[in-house]
């Protein structure tokens, strides 16, 4: 019989109610003109539901009451309208990892056994019968079912019918909202109601027996994947108290009903909850056993010695040997518990002892070196976690896969363990070597990628994390051994790539940045910015660098000629990722950082004397660096008088806004480089002179005596000064055909000419 209500709300619910003697009877529906007859006549109240019906149904009702009293009733409930899409959507998107309904069911008899908890407060009737309160695993892979068992607070018709039957309501919200006024209700994990139907995810019919202290029945709920109804009835057996789910697994899921998957899937997810949780599995039992063949040999011997001692007459007054025994180990099934450690994270930090630390990160993180620092934190307030970081003592092997998905931070959301592919959501990319926990108190437990990157939770600790983050950093500098040059051999590179990508904490990366430079002296000792601003001259103005592809190269480059006669100290970049970083860093304490292979090179302060003693040399050589342009055509933007150089005759410099020499290579190297990028980053080169030195002494005579030597010896310079300035030969040949046929015209003027007259050399 079908009887249609109006509910409050805007939803229409049909509930249908089945007598069942032995089997489920179910009668059919009048015909709508017959329903509506009977919806005009007279209604009549049926006891047995407290529903208002129609009288024919009422009369029908009486003619089965004989049998209505001897036997439990079953009432199946339709769910409203848009349930059965919203349980595709739970099964087939929600959750993308089939794992996780174990951590759900799991999380959701942890609540029960919560509230149960808090309702003893109050009324300690409720733990009458079983004051234990556990979760129970166990599969069975003959009948392809997996029960999660609790002795939590349990549920009665009621609760079965608005928790179970109405989708995405959390039972365990609502009773927070009754304890908001209790800071213990805020212990409660589950707040968001579809993680009950994550077990879709493995099967395709679940049933659910419950009992509640203050109902007197126990209650089996029971539904399948493909229906958009659910049965609710009252069991046959009784409980003491707490709920039952029993999973009929689907096919291909047959793996969540063995002990080792469901040991696992605990161990992974579920380790910390606070409740003893028992999983049925198979375990190795040591036993004793006799040795047969060692009892055997000794009875031989002892046989053998007590037989010549009769030949001999003697008296024999050994004993016999006992049986030897022998461990053997066979496997049992049996209850183990499964979570056994307490989480390290919610102690306070001054009762955990170091070694505690270490051995937790070891163990956690799969790693066999202590870290070089950790720090154990918790955050209080509209927001709360806890967490602990470590700094590891040395990087991963592969440093690429590291930057690619690193499973640096593990979250959790109330001891439950969520994922530890966050990483960039909770830190960013270049400390994604840092390891470490975070314990959310107000994270869903169904949390994804999208809902961290729009949380305003997140963003909170992931600005904390950063923050203690760089503390740790800095206490690792200040330490007085080499534990930083440590983290700065493994690490270095990560905080230079901090430099490039994260603006807010370019100030503290930059307190943290370590170079080798024209004072590290042999040993090559680090030293900081920090470092390099105090021991400054009073007259140095910027901090300079220049980048090559080792030390020996730096140290040997044309463009430290007159900074090092200066007592100028230089960083030298010998790393590809190091100019990148100095270009945003730009300026350190108001200290410009200066590239020293860039044009308009600032020595710092120049009194009027030194001014006009530069425009005295450019007008003087004017003629000469016009002449040069000439010569060299596009290959250079301008040739002036350098005020760098001692030694060398000519350098080439670029545009301040344009490659460097180094950076030019760099990009040339890159297998997937834009070449159209190439032709406008490209820095312009200027040609720098030495007006000082002999070879352009020598040049300035050639012009005006022989100008075609004279221009084949400035090509000839321009070239020498790519190569030394650290640029790449066009043409290589070209330049191999300049350099022997001055070895020629030397080699005549010495007179160590061949007898057959000089040889002209063959460009290839």
């Amino acid at each position: 019989t079908t009887t249609t209500t109006t509910t409050t709300t805007t939803m229409m619910t049909t509930m249908t109610t089945t007598m069942k003697p032995t089997t489920v009877v179910r009668c059919h529906a009048p015909s709508r003109a017959s329903a509506a007859k009977a919806a005009a006549k007279a209604t009549t109240t049926n006891a047995a539901t407290s529903r208002v019906v129609p009288a024919a149904v009422g009369g029908r009702r009486r003619r089965c009451a004989g049998v209505a009293r001897a036997i439990a009733t079953e009432e199946t409930f339709e769910y409203q309208a848009e349930v059965h899409r919203l349980m595709d959507l739970i099964v087939n998107s929600l959750y993308s990892n089939k794992d996780v309904f174990l951590r759900e069911l799991v999380s959701n008899a942890s609540d029960a056994c919560d509230k149960l908890r808090f309702t003893s407060l109050s009324d300690s009737s409720v733990m009458a019968g079983n004051e234990e309160m556990r979760i129970k695993i166990r599969g069975d892979p003959e009948s392809k079912t997996l029960t999660i068992e609790d002795t939590g607070i349990g549920m009665s018709k009621e609760d079965l019918v608005s928790s179970l039957g109405t989708i995405a309501r959390s039972g365990t919200a609502k009773f927070m909202e009754m304890l908001k006024s209790q800071s213990d209700g805020e212990n409660l994990i589950g707040k968001f109601g579809v993680g009950f139907y994550s077990a879709f995810l493995v099967a395709d019919k679940i049933t659910v027996t419950s009992k509640n202290p203050s109902d007197t029945a126990t209650w089996v709920w029971e539904s399948e994947i493909n229906s958009s109804s659910y049965t609710v009835k009252e069991s046959e057996e009784a409980l003491t108290r707490g709920t039952k789910i029993v999973l009929h697994l689907k096919e291909g899921c047959e793996e969540y009903a063995t002990g080792e998957k469901l040991s696992s899937l605990v161990k992974t997810y579920s380790e910390f909850i606070s409740f003893p949780i028992d999983v049925w599995a198979k375990q190795n039992k040591e036993k004793e056993v006799e040795d047969t063949a060692s009892t055997q040999a000794l009875k031989e011997a002892w046989t053998k010695k007590k037989i010549e001692a009769e030949a001999k007459g003697e008296e024999f007054t050994e004993p016999e040997p006992k049986p030897v025994m022998k461990k053997e180990y066979e496997q049992v099934e049996n209850w183990s518990t499964a979570n056994n450690d307490k989480p390290i994270w919610v102690r306070s930090p001054k009762d955990v002892e170091q070694e505690s630390y270490n051995e937790f990160f070891k163990s956690t993180f799969k790693e066999f070196l202590d870290p070089l620092a950790n720090t154990h934190f918790a955050v209080e307030g509209d927001i709360e976690f806890r967490s602990i970081l470590f700094v590891p003592g040395m990087a991963p092997f592969e440093q690429q896969d590291m930057m690619q998905k690193s499973r640096a931070i593990k979250l959790f959301v109330r001891r439950v363990f969520i994922s530890d592919e966050f990483d960039e959501s909770l830190l960013p990319r270049y400390l994604t070597f840092i390891r470490g926990v975070v314990d959310s108190s107000d994270l869903p437990l169904n949390v994804s990628r999208e809902i961290l990157q729009e949380s305003r939770i997140v963003r909170v600790i992931r600005k904390r994390l950063v923050r203690k983050t760089f503390d740790m950093l800095k206490d690792i500098a200040a330490r007085d051994n080499d534990d930083y040059d440590t983290f700065w051999d493994n690490f270095g590179r990560n905080l230079k790539l901090g430099v490039i990508e994260d603006s807010d904490n370019r100030k503290n990366l930059a307190d943290l940045l370590r170079f080798t430079t024209s004072k590290s002296g042999n040993e090559g000792k680090l030293r900081s910015l920090e470092q390099y601003v105090t021991d400054m001259p009073e007259a140095q103005k910027s901090i300079y660098f220049v980048a090559a592809d080792n030390r020996a190269a730096a140290e040997a480059s044309p463009f430290l000629e007159k900074l090092m006669q200066k007592g100028f100290e230089v960083l030298y970049l010998i790393d590809p990722i190091d100019e990148v970083a100095m270009a945003n860093l730009a300026t350190y304490k108001d200290t410009p950082i200066v590239d020293a292979s860039k044009e308009a090179l600032d020595l710092g302060d120049e009194d009027e004397a030194e001014k006009a003693k530069r425009a005295e040399l450019a007008e003087e050589f004017k003629t000469l660096t016009t002449w040069m342009k000439e010569c060299l055509g596009d290959q250079v933007e301008k040739v002036e008088v350098s005020n760098r150089l001692t030694d060398t005759p000519c350098v080439l410099v670029t545009s301040k806004f344009g490659w460097s020499a180094n950076m030019e290579r760099i990009m040339k190297a890159q297998a997937m480089g834009d070449n159209r990028a190439q032709d406008y980053m490209k820095g312009k080169k200027t040609m720098e002179i030495n007006p000082s030195s002999p070879v352009i002494a020598q040049l300035r005579k050639q012009k005006d005596a022989d100008e075609a030597l004279a221009k084949d010896n400035c090509q000839l310079l321009f070239d020498t000064a790519l190569l030394t300035s650290g640029f790449t030969v066009d043409s290589p040949a070209e330049f191999a055909a300049r350099v022997f046929k001055l070895m020629t015209a030397q080699a005549i003027t010495e007179g160590e000419a061949p007898p057959g007259g000089a040889i002209d050399p063959e460009i290839v």
